[in-house]
């Protein structure tokens, strides 16, 4: 029997709901957007429209696999965040809302100092979060510090989809290292690291746990390994009042506050994300 856009919007949505999807509207319209090629402008005008055999076929597919667990964004091969469309597979990471926070505090650091204002975004991932800072800071000239070399390519394929080419570039750095010779003089360095303690990996949600790379979750024995190390390690790489800027768990600002004042950082600062969470950590080199 035949069945339109919406009613394949519809069922999708109310089975997301089913099994907990927080964002079941927005996930269904992903799932039917990729699976008939549209965009969503095109499709709220052809939800009344019939879907053919082969479209239907697609989306119910995918939908079993989103059902079963695996996230839309890798279903789809993208997800947005702060305004970008970014490329992203199961190398990297998902960007989430949590570390827009990371973002805006980063841009109310660097949006007034002078063009050619020095950014690091170390333990990048798919790049995102330095290249919402690029996008939205054109003074700055921007260095994607990214270990995993599968996590890199990911990186150059983001920085060419945002036309980013000219402000930004990608090189393979070890954050649990102190920095190369020529990855020096930043006035910003912001990192969001593993941080989940390396014993809670099997208790996260199965869209985490068994899709997401665990090299970019594993935190250590108490999910703040990363931080000692670039907070000790990295401070060399910033100017003098330059600053570094964290991305926590729930649960870790006091103790990363601690870290940093401990390696001598000062006006060390807390910010909570639109979740009522101590996100962001953050503090300048003297």
């Amino acid at each position: 029997m035949p069945v339109t856009y919406n009613d394949l919007y519809l069922d999708a949505r109310k089975a997301l709901k089913g099994v907990g999807v927080g964002q079941a509207q927005l996930e269904a319209r992903e799932l039917l957007c990729f699976a008939s090629g549209k965009d969503r402008t095109q499709l709220i005008h052809d939800l009344p429209l019939y879907a053919s055999d082969g479209v239907e076929k697609r989306f119910r597919g995918l939908l079993d696999r989103r059902i079963a667990g695996e996230p839309v964004a890798y279903l789809i091969g993208e997800w947005e965040f702060y305004g970008l469309t970014l490329d992203i597979c199961r190398d990297v990471l998902i960007p989430r809302p949590d570390t827009e926070t990371l973002v805006e505090r980063g841009i109310l650091f660097v949006r007034d100092l002078l063009e050619g204002t020095r950014v690091m975004d170390l333990c990048a991932g798919s790049g995102c979060v330095g290249l919402a800072i690029a996008d939205n800071c054109p003074n700055t000239s921007v260095v994607l510090g990214e270990w995993s070399e599968d996590a890199l390519r990911v990186c150059r394929q983001n920085i060419r989809r945002c036309d980013l080419s000219g402000q930004v570039q990608a090189a393979q750095v070890d954050a649990l290292e102190p920095p190369p010779r020529m990855l020096r003089d930043f006035d910003l360095i912001l990192c969001n690291p593993p941080y989940i303690p390396t014993l809670d990996i099997g208790r996260l949600d199965v869209s985490v746990r068994d899709y997401e790379p665990h090299l970019a979750l594993d935190g250590g024995e108490d999910g703040l390994k990363f931080y000692r190390s670039v907070a000790k390690k990295w401070k060399c790489a910033l100017k003098s009042g330059g600053k570094l800027i964290f991305e926590v768990g729930f649960d870790q600002a006091p103790a990363v506050e601690y870290i940093m004042a401990e390696q001598g950082f000062q006006d060390i600062q807390t910010t909570m994300d639109p979740g009522l969470h101590w996100r962001v950590v953050e503090g300048s080199a003297e």
